[in-house]
């Protein structure tokens, strides 16, 4: 069984505690959220399960290195802020290892998983549906066999999303793109998520999409890589390691040779 502690209890933080709970592999231990709304309660009561699982604590009334101490965990799952990561330390103390999908890091932010990394393992993910990654994968492969392809980004979100989708970001990143000038943002609406690499070629465009129906995507993501960094020792991980989908490594050598993905 493997205990999980759970950061954000928002739209998509709540979706995620209902995945952990139904999951028989995996037990909620805890969930620290921003908001005093519902402390105390138990995220199981909240979400209509009939048993006792996920106290809700608000994280102002935490002491972090005596929270950790006594409510121990094997994998902390981060769906919150940013500001979490500065109280990781205090929970690596005690053997518990991180899964962060925290869509935008700024620069400190990255430099503390790293360093932190050094001490457990981390893998961090600003989205981590196992499609997205495929996605991420796909359009690499695509830009090796058409490197002169005009590519475009499109990121589709909830109209009250305010900042620039992390993943897009990321996948701007991956295929050493300009962010400031190939991604580009649409809110409308209550769309989930849904990401798009556009290939223009002269006689022919290509599209690679990735739509998000339902949050419990995320949190099925976050299971599937909170079981698989069970088994791994310090380091910083991705989520293209755990799903093995790297193209440049054989999967043994991924899986045992932790690679930053920043």
């Amino acid at each position: 069984m493997i205990k999980i502690g759970l950061f954000g209890f928002g739209q998509t933080g709540s979706v995620v505690a209902g995945e952990i709970i139904r999951d028989s592999q995996c037990k909620l231990e805890w969930v620290i959220r921003q908001s005093p709304k519902n402390s105390s309660d138990y995220a199981s009561l909240l979400l209509g399960f009939e048993h006792l699982e996920g106290k809700i604590v608000h994280i102002r009334d935490v002491n972090f290195d005596q929270f950790f101490k006594e409510n121990q965990v094997d994998v902390i799952i981060d769906f919150s802020s940013s500001s979490s990561v500065s109280v990781y330390s205090s929970a690596v103390k005690y053997g518990c290892k991180i899964v962060s999908a925290i869509s935008n890091y700024e620069t400190k932010d990255i430099n503390q998983l790293k360093q932190l990394s050094q001490e457990a393992a981390v893998l961090y993910s600003p989205n981590i549906t196992v499609g997205i990654n495929f996605l991420m994968e796909a359009s690499k492969l695509l830009q090796k066999i058409a490197p002169h392809a005009d590519i475009e980004i499109i990121e589709e979100h909830f109209r009250g999303k305010k900042d620039v989708s992390g993943t897009a970001l990321r996948i701007a990143e991956q295929l050493g793109l300009d962010k400031s000038e190939h991604v580009n943002s649409i809110r409308v609406g209550g769309i989930v998520g849904k990401h798009e690499v556009v290939f223009g070629l002269p006689n022919q465009t290509i599209r690679i999409i990735h739509e998000s129906h339902n949050r419990a995507a995320f949190g099925q993501g976050a299971i599937y890589a909170a079981k698989w960094i069970m088994g791994k020792e310090k380091g910083l991980y991705s989520m293209e390691q755990a799903l093995s989908l790297m193209m440049n490594a054989p999967n043994d050598e991924i899986q045992s040779e932790p690679v930053a993905p920043l």
